[in-house]
């Protein structure tokens, strides 16, 4: 006979360790063997076969030992003491180029390691310190630095195993930068440093074998820091901020963008980066004394990958555990600014893929310009075929609609059209029954809804209507007339939010048939920001917003029952738009602060990532 088990259940996962999301979230940093020179220090080769070489402590050292994975052994000096030097090849087959030969020079010398020995060899065209080297003993390369002064260059020279070549520079001048340690002369990167001090960068800058191209920038500027890996499985680690403290941060690049991971179990800078992004190795350095210790990153070869809903049980905290969207985490992030400052409009489209849409954009004009966003930066597109502010509008940025709204800056002049965009080209489509502007909704092109906002008397309205493409049809009003609130969804799962007349925390949810009050927002607001994607009503964010006496940056998510305050805006603007207002990634831009009277172009960002969470009995 069947069992319950088999027939209605389902297996739960055990596991030993908690899923994570990459390779490099799961690594960890551990205590290797201590050198037995303290001191800044520069290397090559890898976790369990390392050279660290040159740097300095109370003077430039000629230092040089090797490392096998638990001790260091001192072997043959170089024959010219330097520091801040670059470092690229392997161990037994390194190179040691330029450096700090003693205040205040630079040196051009450059030497090799054949296991046993350092030689001189082909000088570096241009003397420098505090560059940057990656590649092998045939094919290497230096790039960045700077000369006695302090002055910071960018020219990249490459190594052929006979002689260096110039090749292009970065585009960003800099010294004390980070970079791979396992990359060749045609794919290589370079990440943070100053240029100069104390001027701190996140630039990343990929080569090509010709020239140098930015990326994805670092989370956090640094500099005096060290670098590990390749240009699709990279490591940054250490270093220090400007003006700031000596970091134990750890970042990982996974060939597109970087990710906090965890950091070093003591802070430093100035210290050799050696190995790959799996498994790397730092050496010496200042913490802010020299030091001679090393510490060891083991990234897991085999972990559990996080997936939304995973359901599985700890073995080792003896926990059940479910993997959701971490919301109350996520934290807003600065996105590229609008071209035109606006407020009183709302956007169409997702986070990395939002418009935009007309508004105001002084205390007396309205505007007609169209911008959209590709996650990174604002350009202007098509106008709309008429200047409006306070409509409504959803959609995606290839399918997308605006409708209501008026069309004069001091007095009523309502707009009853619908215009569709294509992401290209705006189009007149049909009518709302009701006139009114500051009126809020969502839902896609050919499924939208539109509720609330002021009829042609100024007054507040409770009407709601729907659109199939081509035309409006009302249905089930609003439990409370409202303006100026927050709305999105869909036609079968909608959400409208705060408003005026006064400072409403009234929150109402639609099912596709009726609307029903439920569970208040935690902080009463208007024109906070608005919907204008087609993200389900039942996970979305109220952002921002006017309350008594002026702006506030307040954040709320919606999770279907209830609303949790989760980490403020940056900016205190009201009258902001939401592209999309999903719980889990979120953009709002634009808006008004009245004192200074402000039409904003800050743009911000909000995603949230997977964790794990244990299951609690209530």
């Amino acid at each position: 006979m069947a069992t319950y088990a088999k027939e209605k259940g389902f297996t739960v996962q055990t596991l030993s360790t908690d899923p994570v999301a990459s390779q490099a979230v799961g690594g960890t940093w551990s205590t290797g063997g201590n050198m037995n020179t303290p001191g800044s220090r520069q290397g090559t080769g890898t976790q369990t076969a390392a050279i660290i070489f040159g740097g300095e402590s109370t003077a430039t050292t000629a230092n040089a030992e090797t490392y096998d994975g638990s001790s260091f052994t001192e072997v043959n000096n170089l024959n010219t003491a330097r520091a801040q030097l670059g470092a690229f090849g392997t161990q037994p087959a390194s190179f040691a180029a330029g450096g700090k030969v003693g205040p205040p020079g630079v040196s051009n010398v450059v030497e090799s390691w054949n296991g046993s020995s350092w030689t001189e060899t082909t000088e570096i065209n241009t003397s420098r310190r505090t560059q940057a080297g990656d590649g092998s003993s045939t094919a290497g390369l230096i790039a960045g630095g700077s000369n006695a002064s302090s002055t910071v260059d960018g020219e990249t020279e490459i190594w052929n195993g006979s002689a260096w070549t110039e090749s292009g520079d970065l585009n960003t001048a800099r010294g004390w930068l980070g970079g791979t340690s396992q990359g060749t002369t045609t794919a290589s990167l370079v990440f943070g440093g100053n240029g100069p001090y104390p001027s701190v960068v996140t630039l990343t800058e990929s080569f090509n074998g010709s020239a140098w191209t930015e990326i994805g920038d670092l989370n956090a500027a640094r500099w005096l820091f060290q670098g590990s890996g390749t240009t699709t499985n990279a490591l940054g680690f250490g270093g220090q901020t400007s003006p700031g403290p000596i970091t134990a941060a750890t970042e990982a690049f996974d060939g597109t963008s970087w990710t906090e991971v965890n950091d070093l179990g003591t802070g430093v800078g100035e210290a050799a980066g050696i190995g790959s992004g799996t498994l790397a190795l730092t050496a010496g350095g200042q913490t802010p004394d020299y030091t001679n210790i090393s510490q060891e990153w083991s990234a897991p070869s085999t972990f559990g990958q996080l997936a939304q809903g995973q359901l599985f049980f700890n073995s080792t905290s003896n926990a059940f555990k479910v993997t959701e969207f971490d919301i109350a985490e996520a934290t807003w992030s600065s996105g590229g600014s609008l071209n035109d400052g606006r407020t009183s409009f709302t956007g169409i489209g997702v986070q990395t893929a939002v418009v935009a849409v007309s508004g105001q954009d002084t205390d007396t004009s309205l505007i007609d310009s169209v911008e959209e966003y590709n996650g990174t930066a604002w350009t202007e597109v098509n106008d709309t075929p008429v200047t409006l502010k306070y409509f409504a509008a959803g959609g995606i940025l290839t399918a997308g609609w605006v409708a209501a709204g008026i069309g004069t800056w001091n007095a009523a002049s309502f707009n009853a059209e619908t215009y569709h965009y294509d992401g290209t080209n705006w189009t007149d489509s049909g009518n709302i029954n009701t006139n009114r502007y500051v009126g809020y909704g969502g839902g896609p092109q050919t499924a939208a809804f539109f509720a609330s906002g002021n009829n042609t008397s100024f007054a507040a309205t409770a009407n709601h209507e729907q659109y199939n493409g081509s035309s409006w049809t009302e249905t089930t009003d609003l439990n409370t007339a409202r303006n100026n609130g927050f709305g999105n969804g869909t036609q079968t799962d909608g959400i409208i939010a705060g408003g005026s007349p006064g400072y409403k925390s009234n929150t109402e949810v639609w099912n596709g048939s009726s609307w029903t009050e439920t569970t208040d927002l935690n902080t009463a607001r208007a024109v906070p920001g608005a919907g204008g994607g087609t993200a389900p009503g039942s996970s979305v964010l109220v952002a921002g917003g006017a309350t008594a006496p002026g702006n506030q940056n307040n954040v709320e998510a919606w999770n279907g029952s209830a609303w949790t305050e989760i980490n403020n805006l940056a900016a205190t603007n009201s009258s902001n738009a939401l592209g999309i207002s999903n719980a889990t990634s979120a953009i709002t831009f634009g808006g008004f602060a009245p004192s200074p009277s402000t039409f904003a172009t800050v743009t911000e960002e909000f995603t949230a990532g997977l964790a794990n969470f244990t299951i609690t009995s209530s």
